[in-house]
């Protein structure tokens, strides 16, 4: 399960969605999760899949990857779809057992939340995080937050915290794994027995792994001493962040979506 954890991976490559400016992409991203949220039919949330579903294609990741990303979050995917279903009565009755009765209704909504929830992750990921290495996607969020160091906001620092988190989750993920092995080999069973008898075979796991992220933490706090890191001040870009034609291009795009699924739903409505 933990191998199928893919947040803060990034691929390299060196398609289209690659090459936008980082700043770009999380203004799209927001344009995204705008158009997600204001669908309210499932035929016009069917279009702005189609349209993650060419982004896929565009950045060149492996639409295995996409679904390994999902894996993780399976559970919530069908309790979300299962309660959605049951929430809605009335209009075409499907399926009748005793008390359960099962509506088309429901049925159509629980689809529309499962697109919803798929569209809302993979876009995201596939623009923020897999297309985007952590260092670049640092540099993005300290330019587009640059605004607030007028109040006094610590915008370097709050950066470099977020990049250095996403940095550290596939290597935690990593490490994870590695005590869970160690800890089998040794006779440890954490798939037996009731909940508070699982929760307690995971406590060899988490010391360990608190352990060595504090490790972490301290030789990562001695190398940027020992390279006179001394936070955001009177540093240099090695690479300056511009925008593109291709850039102002994508940013059409998406804010065309947006714009087409505002009108479309006033059409419906």
């Amino acid at each position: 399960m933990l191998k199928d954890i893919t947040l803060g991976q990034f691929f390299p490559g060196s398609s289209i969605i690659h090459k936008l400016d980082p700043r770009m992409k999380i203004i799209m991203s927001m344009l995204y999760i705008t158009a997600i949220f204001s669908t309210s039919s499932l035929y016009t949330l069917g279009g702005v899949f189609l349209f993650n579903i060419f982004l896929i294609f565009l950045s060149g990741i492996s639409f295995k990857v996409m679904v390994k990303a999902l894996k993780p979050l399976a559970f919530i995917i069908i309790f979300t779809g299962t309660i959605n279903i049951f929430m809605q009565s009335g209009g075409k009755l499907l399926f009748e057992f005793g008390i359960i009765k099962v509506y088309l209704e429901g049925v159509v909504f629980a689809v529309f939340m499962i697109l919803r929830i798929i569209s809302l992750v993979s876009a995201t990921s596939l623009l923020i995080s897999y297309t985007t290495s952590p260092t670049v996607l640092t540099d993005a969020i300290e330019r587009l937050l640059s605004p607030l160091k007028k109040i006094k906001i610590p915008v370097h620092e709050f950066a470099l915290m977020m990049s250095i988190a996403l940095r550290f989750i596939p290597t935690l993920l990593d490490e994870t794994e590695k005590i869970i092995n160690a800890q089998k080999a040794r006779g440890a069973d954490f798939y037996s027995g009731n909940i508070l008898k699982r929760a307690k075979a995971l406590v060899p796991v988490l010391i360990p792994l608190i352990i060595s992220a504090f490790r972490r933490a301290d030789e990562l706090a001695t190398a940027m001493e020992c390279r006179c890191y001394k936070g955001g001040e009177g540093r240099t870009k090695m690479k300056r962040l511009e925008y593109a034609a291709r850039d102002f291009a994508a940013f059409t795009v998406f804010a065309a979506l947006t714009a087409g699924v505002y009108v479309v739903q006033g059409l419906v409505l």
